[in-house]
């Protein structure tokens, strides 16, 4: 009888001590200190919990004992997880919550920088916007024109011109490696394309200036573009149109951790000059073949290998009439290789590392006649070069600030060769370090500090390059930003090799920059106005010898806005440039507004996506005034005085979506210069300066006519979500 009382009694102790409550109380705050009201506050797994009141505070009472998760629950901010032991003791707890990861409400860096990628940041252009612009005749270059900044009456000078600074100032990244020559083959007077493919990228940044540290020898602008990762799924393509035929098969493995893809493209104009008459009598009409592969593999540590390559072949020939009636003949030849390797993953949780290498080559055989401008009769050939190693780590500190450092080194080579002046080889070890942190006080302010140093045997010159970068977001929709730095570049091919013939190697040329900026963002509206003045020092000069002895500055004021709502069914953006410049540099013999520069620039482009015709349609609009140009006539104190006429361009495009057989389908037909205005981009003048021409396009307007069939992929829904 005993024996079983004592067992009643234990038995009722252990019930008391089971049953016994632990009061769990504290405060929720954020990290200034702030009162989180109606936070929930819960043990996993229970009903135990409650909820802070107007001082942040909470009070609840559990019978749960032992090791016990307690979480936090608020609107905008991340869940927070703590580990209890509940022993009967009273828990007295001061909880500090952090405002939630939305990229949407945190601010960017956004000066002097476009970016679009599938990311929505501040997303402007993405590749299907590039295909269905107008004037951009599916060419990334193109549509980058149609944004401010850039000149759009440039048809008669390859390159990306940007805020008054030349074409050699603007350089192309691909995955973080330099493109040296991402333009195809080009001739005096005439333009010529980007070589890559948009849909090549998922992501592009179009920076005006400003831009990061991890970049280097651009004085005015760098094009950053990120190359797609895994496709969806095997696909097929092939196209036939006006101007030639392509080709091209993407298989992804049934694992899908790698896939492989080839395209195969075939240009000649021959058959399209046969229909449309040109102004210059081409001898060999532009024609070019290409081939690219890309192989992608996912790695270990949420890792991605990716190899580009690129190889393409191409010539182009014309006679025409020079100012005191004689025969003008140019002719190129161009063989151009491009390969790019670089991988980029996750080690631990706090670090990044992107590593890569790429190598490029292009052979160009020309030949000239009649002695013109800086061209003499003659044939020659240059060729170049580049190989790169580059590595940057990321060491991620929070979930928004980072710290970037890397190292990377380039070897350039020049060679040359001419019947007239003989041979001459050049070659450069250019190195560089940089450093860069993105420092987020608040999710509404970032600074970006960054650093770059850069050396060159070629100069046996160093720089070091600081660059700043400020950001403050005012609500979810708007921002202003500002950026200062310096950025240096050594002289172009052409001008290094010159000095083989005077022993003198020109230095580093330096631009500084000042941008201020305002962004807003909202409901499918974007709206941008941005400042600029840009310093430049040290420009390579021609006159009495070659040196460093030239400068100037650009400063304006630029508009951008977008609109996908206020017009249902439309997307419509405008931009706007003001440019005022000058300098000293190259030829010119006293400081004066560069001939490919125009003060004001203006864009329009408008598109709608009929759905139940299955039909896009889109025009563009771009007015420029006019450009400088040299008259030998003129005074040396009206130095490039005369302007030639305002450049306009009405463009329009029309894109029908439909199938043939099983292949999805689109039909392009695309018109410049609808309106058939006279374009003149210059005026080449006899050397006596009695008589002259104008430069304009070989044809007042271009003509395309395209059907593009692929297999596997379907574009009608990527076309809808556009529109949205």
């Amino acid at each position: 009888m005993k024996r079983q009382i004592l067992t009643l009694l234990l038995t009722g102790i252990s019930a008391m001590v089971l049953a016994q409550t632990t009061l769990v109380k504290g405060i929720v705050t954020d990290k200034s200190k702030q009162a989180l009201i109606g936070a929930n506050v819960f043990l996993q797994d229970t009903y135990d919990g409650a909820t802070t009141d107007a001082e942040g505070r909470f009070q609840f009472e559990t019978e749960e004992t032992g090791e016990q998760v307690l979480q936090v629950n608020y609107l905008g901010y991340d869940s927070l997880v703590q580990q209890l032991m509940l022993n009967g003791e009273a828990q007295d707890l001061n909880l500090v919550m952090r405002e939630s990861f939305n990229e949407l409400k945190v601010v960017v860096i956004s000066a002097g920088a476009f970016e679009a990628s599938d990311e929505k940041k501040t997303t402007v252009l993405k590749p299907l916007d590039i295909v269905t612009t107008a004037s951009a005749g599916g060419d990334t270059y193109g549509a980058l024109k149609t944004l401010p900044g850039a000149q759009v009456s440039s048809g008669d000078e390859t390159g990306l011109f940007v805020r008054g600074g030349s074409g050699t100032e603007a350089q192309t990244f691909i995955d973080g490696m330099l493109v040296r020559t991402p333009f195809s083959t080009s001739t005096p007077d005439f333009a010529a394309r980007g070589r890559f493919s948009p849909f090549l990228f998922k992501g592009t940044i179009f920076s005006t200036g400003g831009y990061s540290a991890q970049y280097g020898q651009a004085m005015s602008s760098a094009l950053v573009l990120e190359t797609q990762d895994l496709p969806d799924r095997s696909s097929g393509t092939f196209g036939l149109s006006s101007v030639g035929l392509n080709y091209g098969q993407q298989k992804l493995w049934k694992e899908k951790q790698r896939s492989l893809g080839v395209s195969i493209n075939y240009a000649n104009l021959a058959p399209y000059f046969w229909i449309v008459k040109q102004k210059p009598n081409f001898t060999k009409t532009p024609n070019g073949s290409n081939v690219d592969l890309i192989f992608r593999q996912k790695t270990k540590h949420n890792g991605m290998l990716k190899f580009y390559g690129y190889y393409s072949n191409g010539g182009v020939g014309f006679e025409t009439t020079a100012p005191d009636g004689g025969i003008f003949g140019f002719d190129v030849s161009n063989h151009n290789l491009y390969t790019n390797l670089n991988w980029k993953g996750l080690l631990r949780d706090k670090w990044k590392l992107a590593i890569g290498t790429s190598y490029s080559q292009d052979w160009n055989r020309i030949s000239s006649s009649y002695n013109v401008g800086f061209i003499n009769p003659d044939t020659f050939k240059v060729n170049n070069s580049l190989l790169q190693v580059r590595a940057v780590a990321t060491r991620f500190l929070g979930r928004l600030t980072s710290l970037r450092f890397g190292v990377e080194n380039l070897y350039f080579t020049d060679g040359f060769k001419s019947d007239r002046f003989g041979n001459s080889e050049l070659s450069d070890n250019y190195s560089a370090l940089f450093a860069e942190s993105d420092l987020y006080i608040t999710t509404r302010l970032v600074t970006r500090l960054g650093l770059r140093g850069e050396y060159s045997t070629l100069l046996e010159k160093a720089t070091i390059a600081p660059r700043v970068s400020l950001a403050y977001k005012f609500g979810d929709n708007d921002q202003v930003s500002f950026a200062w730095g310096h950025f240096y570049q050594k002289g172009d091919s052409l001008l290094r090799w010159q000095t083989q013939f005077n022993g003198q190697i020109p230095g580093f040329q330096r631009a500084e920059h000042y941008i201020l900026n305002y962004q807003y963002i909202k409901s499918d509206r974007t709206f941008r106005v941005e400042g600029f003045y840009k310093k430049y020092k040290d420009l390579i000069t021609t006159v009495d010898k070659l040196g460093n002895d030239g400068d100037g500055y650009a400063q304006g004021l630029e508009l951008f806005y977008r609109d996908k709502k206020s017009i249902p069914g439309f997307d419509v953006w405008l931009s706007y440039s003001w440019l005022d410049t000058k300098r000293r540099f190259q030829w010119y013999p006293e400081s004066a507004q560069p001939t490919f520069a125009a003060n004001h620039i203006a864009t329009l482009v408008a598109k709608k996506f009929f759905f139940k015709l299955r039909t896009n349609v889109g025009m563009s609009y771009s007015y420029s005034t006019g450009r400088p140009y040299f008259n030998p006539n003129r005074p040396l104190d009206e130095f490039l005085s005369d302007k030639t006429p305002a450049y306009q361009n009405l463009s329009l495009t029309l894109s029908h979506l439909t199938t043939i057989g099983k292949a999805f389908t689109v039909i392009v037909l695309n018109v410049s210069n609808i309106l058939n205005q006279e374009q003149i981009f210059s005026y080449r003048y006899s050397p006596d300066g009695t008589m002259r021409t104008a430069i304009t396009p070989a044809a007042r307007q271009f003509f395309f006519v395209g059907a593009f069939l692929s297999w596997g992929t379907d574009r009608r829904q990527e076309v809808i979500d556009n529109q949205n």
